[in-house]
């Protein structure tokens, strides 16, 4: 007798981690050139620096010149595989949150925000080693043959500094407020405006409805959460003095870049981080809705 619902229940998992796992793939396969230019303007401390980017079209151009090509990919495994789990997780674990709140008498526009940050304080946890492995390879300047192997660097960073919070897994704090405000925003946007925006008949239109919905609340998010962004790059990248570590907490990283540099050195990376997860996100809630409609309708 209990058969039926229990399949019921694994196959609804499988259809929400499917449809996740595709929408962190197309999104990061699209969007990771913008990502390492964010990752570079959020670990450069100064204009001074000789190796700063003036702009955005320097970064690229820069990029471009002495890296080539394959420079913009810099760090692309870890994220590919990263992604798929862990986009699937932030769907997966969104939905069962929200299952979960809904046995609380809460309106929805509060079961969706909830839902959103524990789905992102999960997600946090499970990709932070990815994100160390990441920063670390898009810090790195050199051309995309002279640099390590992503399996080679995590080996280094495992050998120098272990597992704990000060090698593997160090800016988890920041990990967690970056991933937990962005999830929290991102998805209580998101579906609150859908609700209150009419359904369009035509196909197209009700496309780019869900888009134009998906770009602003990745858009928002990302504005509002890239302070905890810029103190996981510092934390993860390399620090300014070798063998001395600078950059520890969070909040104290915050504080610091606040203090020495000033209010907008919070912000930098802001538009690279904009380019990617506006549309990126819209990407990926799109992905996740359609595909997870397709997977009802034939499995």
């Amino acid at each position: 007798m209990s058969a039926k619902p229990e399949v019921g229940l694994v196959r609804e998992a499988s259809r929400q981690i499917v449809a996740g796992g595709s929408a962190g793939l197309v999104e990061i396969c699209l969007m990771h050139p913008l990502d390492v230019v964010k990752t570079r303007f959020q670990i450069q401390r100064c204009a001074t620096d000789p190796n700063s980017y003036k702009s955005l079209g320097d970064s690229f151009r820069m990029i471009f010149q002495v890296e080539g090509l394959f420079g913009f990919y810099k760090g692309i495994l870890p994220p590919i595989l990263a992604e798929t789990p862990k986009r699937a997780v932030k769907f997966f674990t969104f939905e069962q949150y929200k299952k979960l709140l809904g046995y609380v008498s809460l309106s929805p526009a509060l079961t969706f925000t909830i839902a959103g940050l524990g789905s992102g304080l999960t997600e946090a946890i499970i990709v932070n080693p990815f994100e160390v492995v990441k920063v670390g390879l898009q810090a790195n300047r050199n051309t995309f043959a002279e640099q390590p192997s992503t399996m080679g660097y995590a080996r280094q960073i495992i050998k120098k500094e272990g597992w704990g919070l000060q090698g593997l897994n160090k800016g988890l704090t920041a990990t967690l407020g970056r991933h937990g405000v962005f999830n929290m925003v991102y998805f209580g946007f998101y579906y609150n405006v859908k609700n209150m925006i009419p359904v369009n008949k035509d196909p197209t239109l009700e496309f780019l409805r869900k888009f134009g919905i998906g770009l602003l609340s990745g858009t928002i998010a990302s504005v509002i959460n890239i302070p905890f962004d810029v103190a996981k790059s510092r934390i993860q990248g390399p620090q300014p003095v070798p063998g001395e570590i600078k950059y520890r907490t969070c909040f104290k990283t915050m504080a610091t870049v606040y203090q020495e540099e000033g209010i907008l050195a919070l912000y930098k990376g802001l538009l690279p981080k904009i380019m990617r997860l506006g549309p990126g996100g819209a990407v990926m809630l799109l992905v996740y809705e359609y595909t997870y409609s397709w997977l009802q309708e034939n499995w």
